[in-house]
């Protein structure tokens, strides 16, 4: 009889921490949503042109804070927001892979920009990738934006910290997951 209490009240417990954690459930991280918003405030003040693209792109997904190292081959990671006509519809999971010549280690904010729906399903679907060929605007305080779309991406980045020696190839890769508020049982 004791193991059976103990059993049940193990139960009520899980059930309700499940219920008063909804918002994890899924993955749904509430501060990379904050982290994302205080990122694109930063970029936005750094170069105030890019609110036309804010304003005007079908969707974008913000890296707050993506991390890459190197020495030979190298690597680079982050966890993002995505948007669909400014609202919050989900996360996005940027993983990179580089070979060449570099050395160092650093972090920054990505911001990537689709111009129109059939780019913004591409990437929800995860056949957006970037490879070699495509390239990001650095920012940097102070300089003119003279960007334009590219295959209905635009991609700006903005160093937070590190130094990183690169002459490498590499590409992007992405994985979407939808944001659900349901509560799954």
């Amino acid at each position: 009889m004791q193991l059976r209490i103990s059993e049940m009240f193990t139960v009520v417990s899980v059930l309700l921490l499940s219920i008063s954690m909804s918002g994890q459930v899924n993955g749904w991280n509430p501060k990379l949503e904050s982290d994302s918003e205080k990122a694109m405030r930063f970029v936005l003040k750094k170069a105030p042109k890019l609110e036309t693209f804010k304003d005007e792109a079908y969707g974008y997904v913000v890296f707050p804070k993506v991390t890459k190292a190197a020495i030979g081959v190298g690597g680079a990671a982050g966890n993002g927001i995505v948007y669909k006509l400014n609202k919050v519809v989900g996360k996005a999971h940027l993983k990179q892979a580089t070979v060449g010549i570099q050395f160092g280690g650093q972090q920054y904010v990505e911001v990537i920009f689709f111009e129109d729906r059939a780019t913004f399903v591409k990437f929800t679907n995860g056949k957006l990738k970037f490879d070699a060929q495509a390239s990001a605007v650095a920012l940097k305080s102070g300089t003119s934006i003279d960007a334009a779309y590219q295959n209905g991406v635009a991609v700006f980045t903005l160093t937070k910290g590190g130094v990183m020696y690169e002459a490498s190839l590499g590409g992007q890769h992405f994985k979407y997951t939808p944001k659900t508020d349901e509560i799954p049982f």
